[in-house]
């Protein structure tokens, strides 16, 4: 439940718009609530200012049906990490307004739009065009937390040139999202050009030699440029909660 919501109860609890034992019934599932294969956390807005987030991965399809039904009927919004597609497939049938985003592995099933809660821009950057899907999952996760969120895409430092023609918008962000694999460098070059903090992101593109990702990382770790945090390989979903929490201080 979130603040504005339960506030709203309490003040027609409070005006005898609606009896004590129906405001008791709604706020009967508070903190969280057991469904056997999960313990759906609906306090989660009211703690962090966002409804509880979804893992997709390795979930079976009873599982997911029994938790997004459950916060669905919450009147929760509903965010899914790393869904393939046949789970996509399955929750668009049960619920067809959901939206899925099949480069990031996303998908979104909203109650209602999400209330604006950043103070500026956060701009997504990505180095390469194989980087996108993780661009994207934090460009996806900053728009789910009521962001003004934009991207930038294949700017990395293989053309420096391509990123420099977008310095103007670089400077308007309060926070920037970098994501980029091979050696990683994109983040310390950003991070020289701008006052604002800067969130790192790893992916696992590359060759042999990058071992999936930890070479970007251990990149990133070791920037000579400061401001620079860094994330998880492959962490969008990370990066963009990070970066909007920033951006609501």
């Amino acid at each position: 439940m979130e603040k504005e919501k339960l506030r709203s109860l309490l003040e027609r609890v409070s005006k005898g718009e609606i009896g004590v034992e129906e405001g008791l019934e709604q706020l009967a599932h508070l903190p969280f609530e057991s469904l056997g294969i999960a313990c759906v956390d609906h306090h989660r807005s009211l703690r962090k200012g966002v409804p509880e987030v979804v893992f997709g991965q390795g979930k079976s399809k009873d599982e997911l049906l029994a938790i997004v039904s459950n916060m669905h009927q919450r009147g929760q919004n509903v965010l899914i990490t790393r869904l393939d597609p046949e789970g996509a497939r399955l929750l668009k049938e049960m619920f067809p307004k959901a939206e899925y985003y099949g480069r990031s592995r996303i998908l979104m099933l909203m109650n209602s739009e999400p209330t604006p809660s950043g103070k500026g821009k956060v701009l997504v950057i990505s180095a390469g065009t194989s980087d996108i899907p993780v661009a994207e999952e934090a460009l996806l996760t900053l728009k789910f937390m009521g962001n003004d969120a934009e991207a930038i895409y294949d700017v990395g430092v293989a053309g420096i040139h391509r990123l420099f023609a977008h310095i103007p918008i670089l400077r308007e962000a309060r926070v920037i999202i970098v994501v980029a694999g091979m050696e990683g460098a994109l983040p310390s070059v950003v991070a020289s050009l701008v006052e604002v903090p800067v969130i790192a992101v790893p992916t696992s593109v590359g060759y042999g030699a990058s071992f999936k990702g930890l070479s970007a990382l251990l990149g990133m770790l070791n920037s000579c440029s400061q401001g620079v945090a860094v994330v998880n390989i492959d962490n969008g979903f990370g990066a963009g909660y990070l970066a909007a929490i920033i951006n609501r201080l």
